[in-house]
């Protein structure tokens, strides 16, 4: 009989493994494609691998894409929802899946570190709304069907100068259709049509702000979300030839 110490270990180490191989087989999984872009896009790899992203290229569940300080992206989701990207943004796809028949594995979680976006809610968000979270170290976005900005301002690294006419840090959003609810510990807001938002950080609640308080959001006249959006099931795009892998 094998010592209970030696049985408990391969057990450990077999559970291990087969948390290794969900992870890794989770992270791999499609979650769009890059439709559009005005410059250069990388998208960082889980195993810290990174890949420069052309026009069709596809992106993956747990890569953090990195917009340049020129350049626009325009992602459609397998839902067909779109996300576009603004200059200098960090965004992660943490968590996506979507299948048409299976509305009960619907996952949309996203994190915005830095810049800003547009969003437009997709077939996940019109029928598992309670699934899509766009998470920023200020606040939680959820939506309830909707096209809204988002764009996060980090604090002035320790020691460093403060950009000359700096907006204050924190997170600013604006909602061009339908309703979005931001949350964090200190409180809950909702954000209709037309209206602006401010969260400073985790310890203040979102309030509402009576005017733009300064979000431009500028692409290309190109990347303007199509009207079908939500509409015809999304996907079927190959990865560019030209995308590489910088070690």
């Amino acid at each position: 009989m094998m010592p209970l110490k030696k049985c408990t270990a391969i057990k450990a180490l077999l559970w291990l493994a087969l948390m290794c191989v969900g992870a890794h087989a989770w992270a791999g999984q499609v979650a769009g494609t890059v439709m559009q872009l005005s410059g250069p896009l990388m998208a960082k790899k889980m195993d810290g691998k990174v890949k420069i992203l052309a026009i069709k290229s596809e992106v993956e569940q747990g890569d953090t894409l990195l917009t340049e300080k020129e350049t626009y992206a325009l992602i459609k989701l397998i839902d067909n929802s779109e996300i576009i990207l603004k200059p200098n943004t960090s965004f992660v796809i943490e968590q996506f899946s979507y299948t048409a028949e299976q509305p009960d594995g619907d996952h949309a979680i996203f994190s915005l570190l830095k810049g800003g976006l547009r969003s437009v809610t997709g077939l996940l968000g019109k029928r598992n709304k309670e699934r899509f979270e766009m998470k920023t170290p200020a606040a939680t976005i959820g939506i309830r069907g909707t096209t809204f900005i988002a764009s996060y301002v980090p604090p002035a690294a320790p020691g460093g100068p403060a950009a000359p006419k700096a907006s204050p840090p924190g997170l600013y959003v604006q909602v061009l259709d339908g309703m979005i609810h931001v949350t964090n510990p200190a409180g809950t807001l909702n954000f209709a049509q037309g209206q602006f938002g401010f969260t400073p950080n985790f310890q203040q609640p979102p309030t509402l702000l009576p005017v733009n308080p300064g979000i431009q959001f500028t692409p290309p006249q190109a990347f303007v979300p199509s009207s079908s959006s939500g509409g015809a099931s999304a996907g079927g795009s190959k990865p560019a030839a030209i995308d590489c892998v910088v070690r």
